[in-house]
């Protein structure tokens, strides 16, 4: 488990870099979290505090396409996915909020993935 000091900068860290983006109904907020196992996206729309669209590993539409493969290509299907469902609610640009993680491994192949299915930020 994490150490208090640790635990502080981590929220120290979220803090700073969400108090620098904001997403709204046309311009939502992709909000990215990863765990050891799994990753997780939402498009957050923080005027009215809702969320607009979720995609993540632990959806039933990729359960057949992630299985055995490694964890930066599950990321990318998640991508992938996320910018298919908010294409459908007419939505393609998007702030991307990296919440503590670096932009590197899965969170920049989730980027990229959303990117070249047709999601700009």
């Amino acid at each position: 488990m994490a150490s208090k000091k640790t635990l502080k900068v981590r929220k120290k860290r979220e803090k700073r870099i969400r108090g620098k983006i904001t997403g709204t109904q046309e311009k939502p907020r992709l909000s990215v979290f990863r765990s050891e196992k799994h990753i997780y996206a939402q498009a957050i729309n923080d005027t009215k505090a809702n969320t607009l669209a979720t995609a993540s590993t632990l959806c039933e539409e990729l359960s057949s396409k992630i299985k055995g493969k490694k964890k930066v290509e599950v990321a990318k299907e998640v991508g992938k996915l996320i910018a298919e469902r908010l294409k459908a609610l007419g939505i393609d640009k998007v702030v991307f909020d990296r919440g503590r993680f670096l932009y590197h491994g899965r969170v920049k192949a989730l980027a990229d993935a959303a990117r070249e299915n047709g999601l700009k930020f």
